[in-house]
């Protein structure tokens, strides 16, 4: 399967195919907004606006699983993200990305790129999976990488 092969819940709560984002590099990052790692949405928002013209495209997922740090609704979240960090990308739904009730997505991502020793597990937010044109999972990257980081390898798929 490809990442674009899914079907997602959009932040209004209608279903939303990821074949829109067909033919696009992609950065998939489930977020939380009340994270040590919040701060990372600015650097998100500065790889979608180097490199959105040129066929990138960043895809935040809310995720309450960590901590309890996505508590708000659809759109206490969307109007987060929008005040706090002038998103431009797409902010879905909160979903959930490990356990039983995991999305579909989630569980392909983590499938294609397992983590450290070979863990499927997301152990936390702001983990961030790269999506080459094709829709296959190139590689996974823990928290603590931070998204200027990723430029090297966006490019290289570009």
């Amino acid at each position: 399967m490809r990442v674009t092969d899914f079907t997602v819940r959009a932040s209004d709560g209608s279903s939303r195919s990821l074949d829109a984002f067909a033919g696009r590099v992609l950065l998939i990052v489930n977020t939380a907004s009340r994270c040590g790692f919040t701060p990372q949405y600015a650097g998100l928002e500065q790889l979608q606006r180097r490199y959105g013209d040129r066929g990138f495209g960043v895809l935040a997922f809310p995720c309450n699983q960590f901590g309890g740090q996505e508590p708000g609704d659809a759109a206490e979240i969307a109007r987060f993200c929008a005040t706090q960090y002038n998103v431009s990308f797409p902010v879905f739904a909160r979903l959930e990305v490990n356990g039983a009730a995991a999305s579909p997505l989630f569980e392909h991502l983590k499938a294609a790129a397992p983590g450290l020793l070979g863990s499927k597990r997301i152990k936390w937010n702001f983990t961030k999976f790269l999506v080459d044109r094709g829709g296959a999972v190139v590689s996974r990257h823990a928290p603590t990488a931070r998204p200027e980081d990723l430029a090297a390898a966006i490019e290289a798929l570009l």
